[in-house]
């Protein structure tokens, strides 16, 4: 059955079925209608010379920098927050809840004289379930690539420096985000002062990274720092990561928005179709994925309302992001103790 006729039969696409044998239940869709495309790569053949014209090769100005700039720190201390007002854009998904990223996100900041690639990294912490220890296998993967490395620690934070930070190769920022959040702006002096007698760190920035004071100094300290070299990705590139990326972060982050203690926690999405249709909607098949049959029933709701408010809020964020209309389908399935399973876990992406 082809992806229109599902659309005309019952508005959310022909059911799979489940492990057990068995149809899912049909509660567990909801549709919508929306948002931005994902990076797509094709194959291109050329006839005729192999040779690169070197009239087509970009030409680089002298002094142009290059460079990687890696977003580290504990859990809900601002990183995303940072990422997306340096790039000017929404890209990285934010919500105040902790341990929201799970994955490093890269986004390109192109500008004259420089390209930073900015690295959002997910949080240092104590690693509870191989789910935490994968998230910090992205974070010190960063760190190894970065030349510039933003520590980010709140006004309250206790001042210690992770061996990860230490050791890392690049120029290392002490970066104190929240100072909004400071009311005695005198409180902030002997807070540098002490993350500064750590003798780790070349520079330390004030900001409020939400507000956006300090970061444009802060971005003016970055860009002496990177190495001079041609940009690493094109200049017209925001992300590196596909389209269908972005469309399951965006749905993550609406759960932990709309959903309470461990549900956001137990959540995993997974898009499994993405097909762009001219003319039509966009048919996106999202499986959110949960541990519990009990967290399933929380996310669909009496009689699905929970998974249709769910769907009609992501889908509105997916079309804004893409800049056309999408259709949406969202379907939960208990994959037990996905969190603790290794082979769960490189099924949904996460490198071992």
């Amino acid at each position: 059955m082809s992806i229109e006729e599902r659309d005309r039969r019952d508005g959310g696409g022909e059911p799979r079925k489940c492990e057990n044998g068995e149809e899912p239940d049909r509660r567990e869709e909801a549709s919508g209608s929306g948002e931005p495309d994902q990076f797509t790569t094709e194959s291109v053949t050329v006839e005729g010379s192999s040779e690169t014209d070197a009239s087509q090769v970009p030409t680089v100005p002298p002094g142009f920098r290059c460079g990687f700039v890696a977003i580290v720190g504990e859990p809900n201390v601002g990183k995303s927050t940072l990422t997306n007002r340096l790039l000017r854009e929404r890209l990285s998904i934010v919500t105040d809840k902790p341990q929201t990223t799970r994955r490093k996100t890269l986004g390109i900041l192109n500008a004259e004289g420089y390209q930073a690639v900015l690295l959002d990294t997910p949080g240092l912490m104590a690693p509870r379930y191989e789910l935490h220890q994968a998230m910090l296998r992205e974070a010190r993967e960063a760190l190894v690539d970065a030349d510039v490395v933003l520590f980010l620690v709140e006004p309250d934070t206790r001042v210690d420096v992770p061996a990860a930070v230490r050791e890392s190769g690049g120029r290392r920022f002490l970066v104190l985000n929240k100072v909004d959040l400071v009311t005695r702006k005198d409180d902030l002096l002997p807070m540098l002062t002490a993350w500064n007698d750590t003798g780790v760190f070349e520079e330390l920035v004030p900001i409020s990274a939400l507000e956006g004071h300090g970061t444009s100094a802060l971005l003016d300290l970055i860009v002496p720092r990177l190495p001079e070299g041609p940009p690493f990705y094109p200049v017209d590139e925001l992300a590196i990561q596909p389209e269908r990326f972005f469309v399951g972060e965006i749905i993550r982050e609406r759960i932990f928005e709309r959903f309470e203690k461990e549900i956001p926690y137990a959540t995993e999405v997974t898009v499994e179709e993405f097909h762009e249709r001219p003319g039509a909607k966009d048919y996106i098949e999202a499986w959110i994925h949960v541990e519990q049959p009990s967290q399933k029933a929380i996310l669909i709701g009496a009689d699905g309302a929970a998974i249709r408010g769910l769907g009609e809020d992501a889908r509105g964020m997916i079309e804004e992001f893409l800049g056309r209309p999408v259709y949406l389908s969202l379907r939960v399935r208990v994959t037990p103790k996905w969190r603790k399973r290794p082979d769960a876990l490189r099924r949904f992406g996460y490198r071992g």
